[in-house]
């Protein structure tokens, strides 16, 4: 078998990306929110039923702006189970990282352990929607409402995630969206910060653009968070397949639990409100040791899934050390298994026996 990576990155066909490379050489605009930025934001309006969207440098810068935007200090209520740059973004901003429980069977943030978490120096919540499965946003929702806390959603994974028959981006403050390579939806790098604030958009739109409001005049404390037309062009040639995309990674994880083995693992429990995109395929084990022998015996066959996320955001050394027992639970027993748009059946079966021919030896 050919080297197996946990993803890998979907590419339209070359000649429909070059089509639009055409056009950036006729023009001789780089950069600096040119058309193809400005036609791949309206086109993500109209696919995702938004109002406004701001394509950004990366989902991390993604998330500084929305703390920028909304004027956060003190303490930021956050979920210690998420990629990094969640927590990253916090403490880069100057704000405190205050991480409450994850919800064993959702892996997201747990509303009940947020309400005990707030001080009188808390000003939000970052809730990360993960693997693309939506939060409890209702009681997130009503808790940010009773404390007057602004809500920020790290929806980096949610392309194409609805939640009552809306995209979820719809919800928070802000949500933002990564467009990494390794994403359902990717323009190689980027991002976009999505407020359906009218006054917050526009404060975004400035800020992402060091501040300019118009030549020689500064509106905001802004910083360079725009894209270029090379990875607007890759977004505009990719956004036609995304149903394609969606529909194969759906069908994909349908595959693997029908060939894995019906006890032993568990899956994270979709949100019942939601429409899931599939972005990734995680499986909680038994227990940290068998992880790694299944770590093993798939990379003993150039198979590489990825233990993710770990470790645990609240054992960071840059972070004040909490509690956190069920992430750090999960965080030592799961493991996102291959998914992506080339991955063929036969490949999903050939792991699913490796995995199962291990967990016999396991029992044994």
């Amino acid at each position: 078998m050919k080297k197996i990576q946990v993803t890998e990155p979907f590419l339209p066909p070359k000649e429909e990306y070059e089509k639009y490379l055409d056009g950036i050489w006729e023009r001789n605009w780089l950069t600096n929110m040119g058309p193809l930025s400005l036609q791949l934001e309206e086109k993500l309006k109209d696919y995702l039923g938004l109002n406004y969207v701001q394509f950004v440098a990366n989902g991390t810068l993604g998330l500084q702006l929305a703390v920028k935007a909304l004027g956060l200090e003190g303490e930021i209520i956050t979920t210690p189970f998420s990629y990094v740059a969640t927590t990253s973004s916090i403490v880069w901003e100057g704000c405190e990282p205050v991480f409450a429980d994850i919800d064993p069977n959702s892996l997201n943030i747990d509303p009940n352990k947020i309400e005990n978490a707030i001080t009188t120096r808390t000003t939000a919540i970052l809730a990360t929607h993960v693997f693309g499965n939506p939060c409890n946003i209702d009681a997130i929702n009503k808790i940010a409402k009773k404390h007057d806390l602004k809500v920020i959603y790290d929806a980096a994974h949610c392309f194409g995630t609805m939640y009552r028959g809306k995209s979820v981006f719809c919800f928070g403050d802000i949500s933002i969206a990564s467009f990494h390579a390794t994403k359902t939806f990717h323009t190689i790098e980027g991002g976009a910060v999505m407020s359906q604030d009218q006054a917050l958009n526009e404060k975004i739109y400035h800020m992402k653009n060091f501040g300019h409001s118009g030549p020689g005049n500064f509106v905001e404390l802004g910083i360079n968070g725009k894209n270029s037309e090379f990875h607007a062009a890759m977004g505009l040639a990719n956004l036609p397949y995304i149903a394609d995309i969606l529909e194969k990674r759906k069908s994909d994880s349908a595959l693997y639990i029908e060939h894995l083995p019906k006890e032993n693992i568990d899956y994270p429990v979709i949100n019942a409100k939601a429409k899931y995109n599939f972005s990734y395929f995680p499986v909680i084990w038994p227990s940290a040791e068998v992880c790694q022998m299944i770590t093993q015996a798939l990379g003993d066959q150039e198979i590489y899934p990825k233990k993710y996320f770990y470790p645990s955001l609240s054992t960071l050394s840059y972070v004040e050390q909490m509690k956190c027992p069920i992430s750090d639970d999960i965080a030592n027993r799961i493991l996102c298994l291959p998914l992506y748009y080339n991955l063929q059946g036969t490949e999903i079966k050939q792991i699913t026996k490796i995995i199962k021919q291990t967990l016999k030896k396991a029992a044994q």
